[in-house]
Order: C-alpha cells, then structure tokens, then sequence
C-alpha cells in the first residue's frame, strides 16, 4: 500500500479562486469583442503600463532587437530550434495521406492540411520564457502554418529582445509586442490591427489559460494548461540529491506547481527531502519553489516498482521521471502521463529548454485523455470521397436508402435512390416528379 511521507496542503480555496479569475476573464473578452483595438490598449496600459503606437514590431525594428542580442545567445537559440525543429519534422513525416479503394471505382481518402494561421502565445511576466516561442512557432512552421501571429508581454516596461529573437528565428510571421488575456482575445476575436486566427497555442499564467478555455470552441487551443508539474519515480538506486534537484527545478515554475516524489526506497525518500529542505533557503526563485514545495509536494513510499508506476499513472502528471535501475520499464508500464524522462542522464529541464520535444504538455491530469502539442495539434485530417464506377454507386444507393429509411431520413434515402435508379434499374420507389 503506498505511504505518504509528505502530504499536500488541502486546496479548499481553489474553486473560489478559479471563479474569480473566469469571471475576470470573461469581462475583458467581452470587452475586446465590442471595443476591439481600444479596448486591448487599454488593457496593456493598465496591467503592462505598456502602450506603443503600434503593438506589432516592424522588420527593423526586430532586425535593431535580434542585432543587441549576444551572439551566443543566439547561437543556443539556433541550437535549440533545431533540435524541435528536427523532431517535429520527423513527426511531420510519419502522418501519411491515406487512399484506398474499398469498392471497384470508390476512393476514400485523407489528407493532413495546416490551418491557415496560428496564434503563438509566448509568456513573460517576470522572466523571459523564450523557450515557448521554440515549442510553439517552430512547430507550426514545420506543419506549413503559413501565417503565425506571435505575442509576448514586455517585461516590467522593457521590451524582452532575447525573446523577441527567438520568436523572429523560429519563423513568426508577426510579432506583437502584447500580453495577458488582451493579447489571447485579439488574436482569437480579431481587431482592427490583429486578423483573427482560428488555432491558439502556448502556455500562460492563470488568467491567459481561462482566456483558452472559454475561447475554446469559437478557435482551436492546443490543450487546457495549468500549473507545471513534476512526478519523480525513484528506486534504490536513485541519488537523492539529484531527486531534490530535478522536484525543486520545476517547484520553480510557481507557488502551485505540484512535486511528487513515489519511491520504493523510504532511506531515499527521507535523504531526498532532506536535500530539498537544504537547497531551497539559497534559490534565487525560492519565493515560487518553496510554497510550492510546502503546499503541493509530496513523498508517497511504495512496495514495489510496479506499484510504483500504478500509482503515477494515477497522477497522470505533466512530466514524468523515472530514475531506476532501468528506466525503459516504465515505457511498457505506463500509459498516463505528458512526457517521460528516462534515466539520470536527461532530466525534465533539458525536455522544458533544450532537448527538442515540445514542452506544452497536459496538466491537471488531461495526460489521461490528451498528449501534448506536437505538429499535428496544427494539422486538419480532413477526409474525402469519390465514387466513378456506375456499379458501385448504383449498389451504394440501394444500401444508402434501406438505412436511411431505418432512421426514418427519407431525404437521404432519396439521394440514393436517385442513384440507385440511374446507374442501376431505373426504378425509383418513390413519385420523382420534377426529375429531367
């Protein structure tokens, strides 16, 4: 039976919490959709005090921010790029368009289109997060998005060029220089200056994630996001310093952000919590590790190994490290989760900065129903069909009007009927008047 060395503080004011933000949220898009550009202005001077003539960069100046960046900034943004790059373009290749013929002359197929634009939501608030202009923006690109309108907020007034640089070489079309739910709503409701797109992508604070959510259906959103998650499956063999390393380098992320550690070895747990205890007082971002640590860490003990990934699956959490004398188990144990990190040789940082999988996963246990965002989230498999063979659009017909007449759709029984009477017996069983 799994045993909780460290459990998480109850959240009984979360519900409350989460009203308050959808009804903010809520009103701001309201706003935007009757007041458009003014609106959004508005809002960016009053939560940015941000409010240039015009929010979307123009080609010099990008060229002016890229050319301030340090050059070895903008070769590790090259490097990273190419490794999403890589990887989403080996996804790309493995979706075939389909073809076959199911009846003589009947050909039905599918073919995978990109939508024809693409918002790119990249955060900024207190830091540069530049690395969800690689996940969202490079991803698109390789899916043939022909247009990507990206966002990102300045930062306390200042215009975030490490960001900017990322979001120009990763291939964005557009970049507005804009954020928070104004940013999301001008790009899903269109203004006078922002066209509307029908996809939005990328991660976001609490009010940018509701902004997705009640936007979601008017356009697509890559998935419903919430705080960053960790998972730590940890055997004997597992250094505990490194366990309290890689729970506290996603603690980071925010004060809600949930770390779990499920171990079959209660030595290591006691010896992991112990390092965490140690390492937090001396982070820079301690103000976001250690609440999270305090208020959704958790240590659960368990018996078994596969107990232990029983019990993550049960989390189904954002990302998933398994760091156990063989690693590659879990690949055939688990099935819920957003990503996995194998063995101490990678961690869940090189997959959020540098590694080349995309970072924009499933929380708050969507990796129960839902992968993460991959060139495919920018993909329509839209299907097709053609029938030119008379025998078989004569045999289709007289099929189509016995089951249409079984659910009582006599309409759609009529149109096989039609065909069934013109490239068969030439018999309708019904008064075709009007008929050529």
């Amino acid at each position: 039976m799994p045993r909780h060395l460290k459990s998480p503080v109850p959240a009984a004011q979360v519900s409350a919490a989460r009203t308050d933000v959808a009804e903010r949220v809520r009103a701001i898009l309201d706003d935007v959709r009757e007041h458009g550009d003014e609106a959004v202005r508005r809002y960016s001077e009053k939560f940015d005090n941000w409010s240039p003539e015009s929010f979307r960069l123009s080609p010099d100046e990008i060229d002016r921010i890229v050319s301030g960046v340090p050059d070895t900034v903008l070769d590790d943004i090259r490097f990273v790029q190419r490794q999403v790059r890589d990887f989403a373009r080996a996804q790309r290749d493995s979706l075939a368009d389909v073809e076959i013929e199911t009846l003589p002359g009947v050909r039905l197929g599918h073919r995978h289109l990109p939508v024809s634009a693409a918002g790119a939501y990249v955060p900024g608030g207190r830091y540069p997060l530049t690395a969800s202009a690689h996940m969202t923006i490079v991803t698109a690109k390789v899916a043939d998005v022909p247009r990507v309108a990206a966002c990102t907020p300045p930062i306390r007034g200042e215009i975030p060029a490490t960001t900017v640089a990322a979001m120009h070489l990763a291939g964005a079309d557009e970049i507005h220089l804009l954020g928070g739910v104004q940013a999301v709503a001008a790009l899903a409701l269109g203004t006078a200056s922002v066209p509307r797109v029908p996809m939005l992508a990328g991660p976001g604070n609490a009010y940018v994630a509701e902004a997705k959510r009640q936007l979601f259906g008017e356009v697509g959103i890559d998935l419903f996001a919430g705080p960053t998650e960790i998972l730590v499956i940890a055997d004997e063999h597992a250094d505990p310093f490194v366990v309290a390393v890689d729970l506290l380098s996603q603690a980071e992320h925010g004060p809600d952000s949930p770390a779990v550690l499920v171990t079959t070895s209660e030595e290591l747990a006691r010896e992991a919590e112990r390092h965490v205890e140690r390492l937090l007082p001396g982070m820079p971002t301690r103000d976001f590790a250690a609440p999270a640590w305090r208020d959704h860490g958790e240590i659960v003990v368990v018996d078994t190994l596969d107990e232990a990934f029983t019990v993550a699956d049960s989390y189904a959490s954002e990302h998933v490290e398994v760091l156990t004398e063989d690693p590659r188990r879990a690949l055939e144990r688990m099935r819920d989760y957003g990503a996995l990190f194998l063995g101490e040789g990678t961690c869940v940082s090189y997959g959020d900065k540098v590694i080349g999988t995309n970072h924009v996963l499933p929380t708050r246990g969507a990796a129960r129903y839902t992968g993460g965002l991959w060139v495919g989230k920018y993909l329509k498999t839209v299907t097709y069909q053609e029938v030119t063979d008379t025998a078989s659009s004569a045999l289709l017909g007289e099929v189509c009007g016995r089951a249409s007449r079984v659910e009582l759709f006599e309409g759609h029984a009529r149109s096989g009927d039609v065909r069934a009477a013109k490239y068969g017996d030439g018999t309708l069983p019904w008064n075709g008047e009007g008929a050529a």
